[in-house]
């Protein structure tokens, strides 16, 4: 059983998402949709991934059927299933193919987020590696119309992975800490 209750989790990534994504700009696209109240939060009660799966087969359906006006994206967060990063990881390959397995190829897809996140050929505690850390794993369930239209409106959108990490690294492992004081 999860240790926190769903307020608590969708409190903490709230949190991350206000301090971290939006506060140091590591996604220009999600302050607006958050303004307009458009992130739906899912918390996962799974203990295991064949639950995880159906949990998120049925939000990649939700996503695709509801009006982008009132959910434009979901984080699917699931605090009591894949916690290690690399069962997480290689789980990222069966959640692209639940995306293929609904005919959703093109539509909709899956970013990802893990509180042990770690690009490859990164060492563990590098820096770059917080530009996806977030509290709990969490699936990002994108509509690839929205990212076509903020790439449209946002010239340098190629050039955010180099700037988040020339934030992450002026800020260093310090700044970071400073954020959840």
């Amino acid at each position: 059983m999860n240790k926190f209750t769903p307020d608590e989790v969708i409190a903490a990534t709230h949190l991350w998402l206000d301090k971290a994504v939006i506060g140091l700009n590591l996604c220009p696209f999600a302050k607006a949709v958050q303004i307009k109240q458009q992130i739906r939060y899912v918390v996962s009660e799974a203990t295991n991934e064949e639950a995880l799966l159906a949990d998120l087969l049925h939000e990649l359906q939700f996503l695709q059927s509801a009006n982008p006006e009132e959910v434009e994206t979901t984080l699917l967060i699931h605090p009591g299933v894949l916690t290690d990063f690399l069962d997480y990881n290689d789980f990222l390959e069966v959640a692209d193919a639940a995306v293929g397995e609904l005919d959703l190829e093109g539509e909709l897809q899956v970013a990802s987020f893990h509180p042990d996140y770690q690009f490859a050929g990164s060492d563990a505690d590098d820096i770059d590696n917080f530009s996806n850390r977030s509290p709990y794993p969490t699936l990002h369930l994108l509509r690839e119309s929205s990212i076509d239209k903020a790439v449209e409106s946002f010239p340098d959108a190629a050039n955010i992975y180099e700037h988040n990490i020339e934030t992450l690294r002026a800020l260093g492992h310090e700044g970071w800490k400073k954020l959840w004081i």
